[in-house]
């Protein structure tokens, strides 16, 4: 919560900024997105850590303010259908995954430019389906990205890098039973690729 109250504020800053700034505009970047990613999971012995694969596509989008054309200050938020994959309890399983954050990038202000940017990923969960007859979820996610692209007109050619740790565990089902418990001593660690095409548009 605290995360998501100084990425509000943040915006609310660059906003009052902007609107005082000659060529400042509002700006939506929907995307679509693929991402290849690798991480592990600190379960307890005896499953010890599970090495983890998580590939897939998804959709995102941006909302935000630019400056001249070079500068921009977004919301930054990802929704994808990935398959989730470790080695130590076998899950072979479809995955729905989502995270949001602030971002801040720099780009040429011409038809065809180079665009860089860094976020901040200050929410987000994994939640794979059942599988091996254990049903669990990763919450609290929290990381960086950090991309850049070409633009030509309205679109965007992306590449990205990101690295989000999962604080929480939430162990849903087992066999027969549902504890439905969290433990935050169980983290999960991804870092991924990204590849996407995004259509800035200017409002």
């Amino acid at each position: 919560m605290k995360k998501l109250v100084l990425a509000t504020s943040m915006m609310m800053a660059f906003t009052g900024a902007v609107q005082a700034a000659d060529g400042a505009g509002l700006f939506v970047e929907p995307m679509l997105t693929w991402e290849r990613g690798r991480g592990d999971v600190n379960f307890p012995s005896p499953i010890d850590s599970a090495e983890t694969e998580m590939d897939g596509f998804g959709v995102g989008a941006r909302v935000g303010f630019h400056v001249m054309d070079s500068i921009f200050l977004a919301a930054d938020a990802r929704y994808s259908l990935p398959t989730f994959k470790d080695n130590k309890l076998n899950q072979d399983v479809d995955a729905k995954a989502w995270n949001v954050g602030p971002v801040v990038g720099f780009q040429m202000p011409t038809p065809l430019g180079v665009r860089v940017w860094a976020g901040w990923v200050v929410a987000g969960e994994v939640d794979p389906d059942k599988g091996q007859n254990v049903k669990e979820r990763f919450e609290s996610g929290s990381g960086y990205r950090v991309g850049a692209g070409i633009k030509l007109a309205m679109v965007s050619l992306n590449a990205e890098y990101q690295k989000i740790t999962y604080d929480n565990t939430r162990l849903e089902e087992v066999g027969v039973f549902t504890p439905n418990y969290s433990r935050g001593d169980v983290e999960y660690k991804n870092e991924s690729m990204v590849l996407s095409v995004s259509f800035p548009i200017t409002i």
